[in-house]
């Protein structure tokens, strides 16, 4: 045993695994705890599957974090107020610190009638299941030919992408609350997708909005210019299938076809408003029906309400006074109820502010998440690491824990599995297959 501080890193995610690296080359006993049993978080299960280069590389170097001298790693466990352990379990553990990163893990709805019908689903639910994330991994979807997909950034077009290339469905139609100026999904994106764009049905709608579009000082052709940047490096269409924009359009209800399914949607028209100088839709009253065989809500996420941290909005509240702010932001958690920092926890990542989920810019606030611990950790005398009473609590729970070592032999498991089938990457589809995988070896 030795003097140190000790830490706790809860997510695995770029954020939390960044941030772990770090606190651990500053001096600290750091602990990453993860509801999965493999590390990466979105970087794993986020990234369009074919991407393997990308993923890959995000394996490696988290394999290389997770060798990092004063690191340990717990996968397959929850941490939460009905979880495995509690925030207040951690710290009868004897950590001085928690960062949670555990991102964005609840589901954001609009409360909309028809949300539980077959066929309507939230995009982070497909997103999980076609990257193989236990137990999204074999959940069933139906999507039917015709596709609505409420949103207009990048999840968007991967949700799109995979409808018309994997699924088969035969028309995508892209749901958008404001006009063709407010799109945010990025030109390389739209690359992968662009070729099977309607075109003609695209003029039509840019015509369509152009008047509400000059109301408010935008250029329609400009617009249209935007979105089609990505033509000259469209990937080839791998199917017949075509997808289109629908803008100035708010969901108001999915109708019941009788049996349990969705068999249209309900779409209110909105206008373009200057607010603040920030373009914001209104409803007219005005709504219409359009007849679909699925809907895919691509709005964003929330955090987990069940954690054990005050909320504010969608996100984990953070103090408005910061104590150790890093670059002018707080990483603080807070409760608004009581008014009163909630001194040992912090918080970075998605679990901080929903982002647009690139890798980059999670590694940099799980870095910063990070500095604002050691600023906080400055405060507190250095204490005896006793990780016995941790190693005590998690034999309590009667259930298989995946360390490092158990990730590294996974991995090489997959990639023997993989070249034995003779495809590009292989994944296991349950926490049964990989733990019996990882026991295998011993």
């Amino acid at each position: 045993m030795s003097e140190s501080y000790y830490v706790a890193v809860v997510g695995a995610g770029p954020a939390g695994m960044f941030a772990a690296r770090e606190l651990a080359r500053a001096g600290a006993q750091v602990v990453i705890f993860n509801r999965d049993i493999k590390p990466g978080g979105l970087a794993e299960y986020g990234i369009y599957p074919d991407k393997h280069a990308m993923k890959q590389g995000l394996r490696t170097q988290f394999q290389q974090i997770l060798d990092t001298p004063g690191i340990k790693y717990y996968g397959n466990i929850s941490i939460g107020t009905q979880a495995d352990l509690t925030l207040d379990d951690l710290r009868a553990c004897g950590f001085q610190a928690i960062l949670v990163t555990v991102g964005a893990q609840g589901t954001k709805w609009l409360g909309l009638p028809g949300e539980n019908l077959i066929g309507v689903y939230h995009a982070k639910d497909l997103v999980y299941h076609y990257n193989q994330l236990p137990p999204y991994s074999q959940k069933k979807f139906v999507f039917g030919k015709k596709a609505a997909v409420v949103g207009a950034g990048n999840v968007m077009l991967d949700i799109a992408r995979f409808l018309m290339q994997k699924a088969k469905v035969e028309e995508v139609i892209a749901i958008v609350r404001r006009g063709p100026a407010e799109v945010k999904f990025d030109k390389k994106e739209m690359e992968y997708v662009i070729s099977q764009l309607n075109l003609r049905a695209l003029d039509e709608e840019i015509e369509r909005v152009s008047g509400q579009m000059r109301v408010i000082g935008q250029d329609p052709i400009e617009a249209k210019a935007n979105i089609l940047e990505a033509l000259p490096k469209a990937y080839p269409p791998l199917t017949s299938a075509h997808f289109q924009f629908e803008f100035l359009a708010s969901p108001t209800g999915m109708r019941n076809d009788g049996s349990g399914a969705v068999s249209s949607i309900d779409l209110e028209d909105n206008i373009l408003l200057l607010k603040d100088g920030e373009v914001k839709a209104r409803g007219t009253g005005k709504t219409r029906t359009m007849s679909v065989d699925s809907v895919v809500f691509a709005i964003g996420d929330k955090v987990d309400d069940s954690f054990g941290l005050p909320l504010q909005g969608s996100e984990f509240a953070k103090n408005p006074e910061p104590r150790f702010p890093v670059d002018g932001i707080s990483y603080e958690a807070y409760d608004p109820g009581s008014e009163s920092v909630i001194s040992d926890v912090f918080v970075a990542g998605w679990s901080r502010q929903a982002s647009t989920g690139l890798v980059g810019y999670a590694r940099k606030d799980g870095t910063n998440g990070s500095k604002a611990i050691n600023q906080y950790l400055q405060t507190l005398q250095p204490a005896t690491v006793e990780t016995k009473l941790l190693e005590a609590r998690l034999k309590q729970l009667a259930k298989p824990l995946v360390t490092r070592n158990d990730i590294r032999n996974l991995h090489v498991i997959e990639q023997y599995e993989a070249h034995k089938r003779g495809i590009e990457s292989f994944k296991f589809n349950s926490n049964e297959e990989m733990l019996e995988a990882i026991m295998s070896v011993g």
